[in-house]
This record gives C-alpha cells, sequence and structure tokens, in this order.
C-alpha cells in the first residue's frame, strides 16, 4: 500500500508528518511526501519519506515538505495533471493536512477521480466545521499570547491604547482567543459589525475612571490594526499605537497539545485508510478519534462570539 501526503505549513504539522510516516511503517504502508502541496501533486516533486527522514522534527515549526499557494489545482488542467501523477506513482489513496481551502479543493478532487482520501484539519482560524480544535490552533494563540503578555507591560506603564493585528481572514477565532486569554478589552471580527465610536465612548469611560492601557485586538479579514489606531487617535486624542503580529503566528515550536492533537490524528489518518474509509477527516473529540464525512468542511463552523465578547465586556 503506498500514501500520498500532502501538508500545509504552521505549528505542528512536521509532528504531524512523523506520526503518519512511522504509525505507516508500523503497518507496512509506504508513504510518498508531495513537496509545496498541491503544486508537487501536479509537477510530481516527491520524496519517500522514512522513519528515518522524520526524526528530530517534532518540535520543530512549519513543514518539512514545504508549502505553496496552487491557483492551478482549481483548473481542469491541472487537476487532471494531479491525477496523472497520482496514478503514476501507483498510490492506493491520499492524506491532506490543511484547512478549509485545501481540504474543500481535496474533497472535489476525490469526487471527480474516485480517490480514497482522508483530511486531517490543520489551521490556525480552527474555522473547519464539526471539528473541536484544529492542529496549529493552540500553538498560534500561545505565540500571540507571548508577545501581548509582553505587550501589556508596556501599555500600562505608558499609559497608552494599543492596537494589535492578528491574522484571521474570515474568521475571528484566533482574536477572540488571544484577546480573552490576554485580558485586552476589545475585539474587531468578520463575524461582529464594528462601531468605532462605541468603542471609543468605552475607553474613554475607563479612561476617567483611571484605567491606564487599553488593548484592542483587530482580525486582519475585518480591519486594519493602523486604521483602527489613527480612528481612535483622532475620536478621543489618547496616545495610541498599532502592531501587527502577522506571520509570526504561523511558526514557532508546537505546544505539548498540538504534538498531541498531531499524533493522534497522525496516526487516526493512517489507520482509516488501512480500513478503506474514504471521503472522510480525522476529528479528536476530548480523547476519542472519530471521522467525519469530509463534505462536512464545506459548511461555515458556528461562532461563540457574542459569548466571549460579553465574557470581556464582564472581566474589563
Amino acid at each position: 500500500m503506498r500514501i500520498g501526503l500532502i501538508t500545509r505549513d504552521n505549528a505542528g504539522i512536521n509532528a504531524c508528518i512523523r506520526a503518519v510516516v512511522r504509525s505507516a511503517d508500523y503497518y507496512g504502508i509506504d508513504i510518498i511526501g508531495f513537496n509545496r502541496g498541491y503544486k508537487g501533486l501536479i509537477e510530481d516533486d516527491t520524496e519517500i519519506m522514512t522513519t528515518r527522514s522524520v526524526a528530530g522534527i517534532i518540535n520543530i515549526g512549519g513543514s518539512i515538505l514545504k508549502a505553496a499557494r496552487c491557483p492551478e489545482f482549481k483548473t481542469e488542467e491541472g487537476l487532471q495533471q494531479a491525477y496523472q501523477t497520482y496514478k503514476n506513482h501507483r498510490l492506493s489513496g491520499l492524506i491532506v493536512v490543511g484547512g478549509n481551502g485545501s481540504l474543500a479543493g481535496a474533497y472535489d478532487f476525490s469526487q471527480k477521480f474516485g480517490i480514497p482520501l482522508v483530511g486531517i484539519p490543520s489551521t490556525i482560524d480552527n474555522d473547519v466545521n464539526g471539528v473541536e480544535m484544529a492542529l496549529g490552533a493552540d500553538t498560534a494563540i500561545n505565540v500571540a499570547l507571548d508577545a501581548l503578555d509582553k505587550l501589556r507591560d508596556t501599555a500600562h506603564s505608558m499609559e497608552r491604547v494599543f492596537v494589535v493585528e492578528v491574522m484571521g481572514r474570515d474568521s475571528g477565532y484566533l482574536a477572540e482567543r488571544v484577546a480573552l486569554s490576554a485580558g485586552c478589552e476589545d475585539i474587531v471580527i468578520p463575524e461582529m459589525a464594528f462601531d468605532v465610536k462605541a468603542m471609543c465612548e468605552k475607553i474613554m469611560n475607563g479612561h476617567s475612571k483611571g484605567k491606564l492601557s487599553w488593548i484592542v485586538i483587530v482580525a486582519e479579514g475585518k480591519a486594519r490594526a493602523y486604521d483602527v489606531a489613527q480612528a481612535i487617535r483622532a475620536e478621543t486624542g489618547l496616545e495610541t499605537r498599532e502592531m501587527v503580529l502577522g506571520h509570526i503566528q504561523r511558526g514557532g515550536s508546537p505546544t505539548a497539545y498540538d504534538r498531541i492533537l498531531a499524533a493522534r490524528m497522525g496516526v487516526g489518518a493512517v489507520k482509516a485508510m488501512k480500513e478503506g474509509k474514504k471521503g472522510v477527516m480525522v476529528a479528536v473529540r476530548d480523547t476519542t478519534v472519530e471521522y467525519l464525512p469530509l463534505e462536512t468542511v464545506k459548511k461555515p463552523k458556528p461562532n461563540d462570539a457574542e459569548a466571549t465578547l460579553e465574557l470581556m465586556k464582564l472581566l474589563s
């Protein structure tokens, strides 16, 4: 049995690759890794993965298989070439590690050509429907939290308003969790309307009561930190600074939680392939590994932004 492996690039991916390769070796299954994701599948850029090739990578961020955007995978020509590569390597199926876009593309590819496929949800946005926690989200939260804890010291001592931009194109999950865990005062996210005047009123009310600092977390998909800071400065007259965390949130050594999640998901994906499961993705609920229909990714994941904002209001 030969299985192809396609990955993306956030923290925990290498730990997942290690789990897939080593559990596959245990079951006598060969793993063919595709470099740079779907681009490697189209261009036939591969390498044979062995237990030795994944030694010492459990603590390293990113992906040893690299990652790249691949608009060609959305074209008929690209899909046909990818399928030809799949056939050339006599693969029994594919394991795809990725977020909504990657997994939705995987589902369409498997449906079009009848390919056995298992998905592993991995995204710092944690917005894959049906999945409690996607691989990499916990590390991204903790990377951002470490920066926010340091920034809080400066904000308090200099009595300033800080606007911090985090990643999150269509989802406010990362912004919510970082804001709540760092004790921030407000958030600006795609799931909720943004009223800058109302925010400034809250800031001025807190300022009048002697509150020394104020930190606002902004998801990049809703607004830019610079624009929000400019608006707050103009409305309140208070010293306001902006900071963009950017891609720092995608890297870093994975947390213990993500390493364990990677192990469970990676082994779970290999077992699914071995047992002949098709068109599923691996999910872990508590300590139980579940298999959900891969088409689940095409529906939006419910969001608890209102509950998070209510908590922030009570605690700030």
